[in-house]
Order: C-alpha cells, then structure tokens, then sequence
C-alpha cells in the first residue's frame, strides 16, 4: 500500500464523526473540548489523533471548511480557475494530479452494450478517506468509488458494466492510481481513464480535473467553462454521474453561497476531503 495503512481507515472512521460534527456546528465555533466530547475521548487525544489525519489541529481544519473560508477560495480562484496549464511550482510532492490524467471515452459500441468484451479487473485499497473500490480496463481506470460493503460495491460496478466480464485481481495501476492521496508524482506517469460517459458528461469530467487542487468552483463555473453557461443543472447531473471518486475531483465544486452540498459519497466525506486538501496546500500552511 502507498502510503497508507489499515490504521488510517480506521481513524477516518473516527475522524469523520469529528467531521460530521463541525459540519453541523460550524456556524457556533465548537471547541476542542466539546468536540473532543462528542467522541468521548479526552480532549489532548483528540487533538493528536486529528493532527494526525489532518496534518492540522481541529480548529484550523473548521476554518478551512467554514462558509466564509470557502466564499474567500471562490473569490480568489474566480479570474484563473482553469488557467492551470500556467500554474507555476508543480514539481514534486506539489506537482497537481490534474497533470497527470489523461481521459478517453469509451467507444459507441462499448458505452451502448454496457461493456460487452471488456475485460475489468477490480481491488479493494485503503485510502484517507475509507475503504475504496478501484476498477480498471487494458486502457485504463474506469471506476473509483468509496464503499462500506464490499459486496455491494461488486454488485454496483456491474451494474455500471452489466455486460463486461470481471476478475478481482491486485494491479500495479491501481497501487499506482493510490498516489493522488499522498501526492508523490516523482517518477510517475500520466493516469489514464477509460470512461463510460456522453459526450456533454466526458466535458464536465475534464473540466474538474482542471480546478487546482485546494481549490473550489460552483455548478455555474463549470458549465461557463464547457460554454455553456444555461447548463447550471445538467452540469450538476453529470458531476453527480462521475464515475472515480477523487480523481475527478468532483468534491470541490460547492454551491455558489459557499454551502458544500451533497456529494455521492456523502456530505461528511465531502467536507473532509475539502478540509484535508486545503491543509495540504503549503501556502495555507505557511500563513497559519
């Protein structure tokens, strides 16, 4: 596993009632104390546990995803959202993953028979964020979904491929593909996707993969982008039909008052991953 253990799934589980709570609470500025109750644990193991996760203290990780914080990321990436073919300083563990993939939609013939003839191998890995399940084709990654029964996710990613036919079988992509969680891009190279998407679908898709990471944008930003700006709500339609959670990076468009809003894998998953990646960014960090 890169960077990660089975440790850490496990104290995301932890960390997301923490999470779930500032969430909730966020307008009332809970302390440490009070969350750390929350948890019914004291408030000193709180906080390193969280430090730990995070990479900052609760009290910093509420103000990253507070309205106002997110209000000032919209407000400041509104001029250069998509402008990140200019983003300066990407070499090494700052390099954005959004470099690094590469889309390409299935042909007609797969996308209508539902995968017929595709050969799809699958795994269960760890991440930050729980447990995952990744699938890929001989051309590439075609599902990423976070999952609390293994089972079930199984029998949802034959459903989005009723016809293919699938192996479970450990792959160097996927151990590959786990990198976007700890930002190690030396000596890497570029990700591919094999999607099942419309042509209106696989726009919306390569426009999120261009919001810098740390960054937030809104439904109507993203259809301005695909030039098609009465699209606010088919937008909306296709991110909520994103096949790869995380790599397509639809956890960071939010609503334009600054509300996080629903996420397929949840608002709490949502908000911790906001969270987290604005903790990660150096610049952040370094103001702190």
């Amino acid at each position: 596993m890169i960077g990660m253990s089975k440790q850490e799934e496990i104290n995301y589980s932890r960390i997301a009632e923490a999470i779930d709570y500032i969430r909730l609470h966020f307008k009332e500025q809970p302390g440490l104390e009070e969350i750390a109750a929350q948890l019914h644990l004291s408030p000193f193991h709180f906080q390193r546990l969280f430090t730990d996760w995070a990479g900052v203290s609760p009290k910093q990780f509420l103000q990253f995803i507070s309205v106002g914080y997110a209000k000032q990321l919209l407000k400041g990436n509104q001029a250069t959202l998509f402008d990140v073919a200019e983003e300066t300083g990407l070499s090494g563990t700052g390099r954005l993953h959004d470099l690094f993939v590469k889309i390409e939609g299935m042909t007609p013939g797969e996308y209508k028979n539902g995968g017929e003839q595709l050969s799809i191998s699958y795994s269960f890995e760890e991440s930050p964020f729980g447990k995952l399940i990744i699938a890929s084709t001989s051309k590439g990654i075609c599902y990423i979904a976070f999952i609390e029964e293994e089972q079930k996710a199984i029998e949802e990613l034959q459903a989005h491929f009723p016809r293919a036919f699938f192996e479970y079988k450990e792959s160097l992509v996927h151990q590959k593909t786990l990198r976007i969680f700890t930002q190690d891009w030396n000596d890497t190279d570029p990700i591919k996707l094999h999607l099942k998407g419309t042509d209106f679908q696989l726009k919306v898709w390569e426009a999120l993969l261009k919001i810098p990471v740390g960054g937030l944008t809104t439904y109507g930003s993203i259809a301005e982008q695909i030039q098609n700006p009465s699209a606010s709500r088919a937008v909306g339609t296709a991110i909520g039909s994103n096949p790869i959670a995380f790599l397509i990076p639809c956890h960071r468009v939010i609503q334009s008052s600054g509300i996080i809003g629903g996420y397929m894998w949840g608002p709490t998953r949502k908000t911790a991953i906001i969270g987290w990646e604005a903790a990660q960014k150096s610049d952040l960090k370094s103001e702190i």
